[in-house]
């Protein structure tokens, strides 16, 4: 694990459209593939946002349109893919098309949720990544390993961390926890833009501190992360969904070599 390629997630956070998912995802691709001897890349996307702050909010294209766009990134652009389920009944179907699955934060501790995805995972040779709930101590992930060992083994499954509740619409990250996660035998990820939401801080959407994004990631790839997710948007203010914690596209490329620069340090 120690000789693993850094891991980068990047996508927008919805899939809002077939066109811009393709156009972002061309534009990562350029910038991974300087990269390629050092990362892995996976693009991401979203085909449902099941947890919006508003019932008036965009959800996304829904499962069948969102992961027939995925499946076509993967398919023409030769890039792997990485999406959220929200139910065990969809492990299945998104398993069949994605190569990494993702349990959202708030449903990290649901056994039947980490039982189907794993299973879903080992049938189809997909790998499962956990974002670590708000709520959760790093100590407490162990459990959520233990459950998704019964059909994994520790090298196809994720940990993330992306914060925890510092009082009413606030989140902080501890960094000692990506050693903690580590511990597990499994890789750490650094969730870079959820980590500075500011949940329900608007009201009815979700605010954040885009300012901060770039010296939380630093500091968590000193901490020894294995990897980074984070979402961009060509257009940040217009993103359909966390529009105050993506990152502008057309800096992609310098945040990626920076942190890269900061890995290669680490690890030397």
């Amino acid at each position: 694990m120690e000789n693993k390629k850094f891991d980068f997630f990047v996508g927008t956070c919805v899939i809002e459209s077939e066109q811009m998912c393709f156009d972002v995802a061309s534009h990562l691709k350029e910038i991974f593939d300087k990269y390629k001897d050092q990362v892995n890349f996976t693009y991401k996307g979203s085909f449902d946002k099941a947890n919006r702050s508003s019932i008036d909010s965009f959800r996304g294209p829904g499962i069948d349109k969102g992961l027939q766009i995925l499946g076509k990134v993967k398919s023409e652009l030769g890039l792997p893919v990485i999406t959220d389920f929200h139910q065990p009944a969809q492990a299945e179907e998104v398993a069949s098309v994605v190569d990494t699955m993702q349990i959202p934060a708030f449903l990290c501790r649901q056994t039947d949720m980490i039982l189907a995805g794993a299973e879903a995972c080992k049938k189809h040779g997909g790998q499962l990544k956990i974002k670590k709930g708000q709520f959760l101590s790093p100590e407490e992930t162990g459990n959520i390993v233990a459950k998704a060992e019964e059909f994994l083994p520790k090298d196809r499954i994720l940990l993330t961390e992306r914060g925890t509740s510092f009082g009413y619409n606030n989140l902080v990250v501890d960094m000692a926890s990506f050693q903690i996660m580590k511990s597990f035998g499994v890789r750490a990820i650094h969730d870079a833009t959820h980590c500075v939401q500011r949940p329900g801080g608007l009201g009815k959407t979700t605010g954040g501190k885009r300012e901060q994004i770039l010296t939380l990631a630093r500091a968590a790839v000193a901490a020894g992360a294995d990897g980074i997710f984070m979402e961009v948007h060509p257009n940040p203010d217009q993103a359909k969904s966390d529009s105050a914690t993506s990152l502008p596209l057309d800096k992609a490329d310098e945040i990626i070599s920076a942190l890269l620069r900061i890995h290669n340090a680490v690890k030397g």
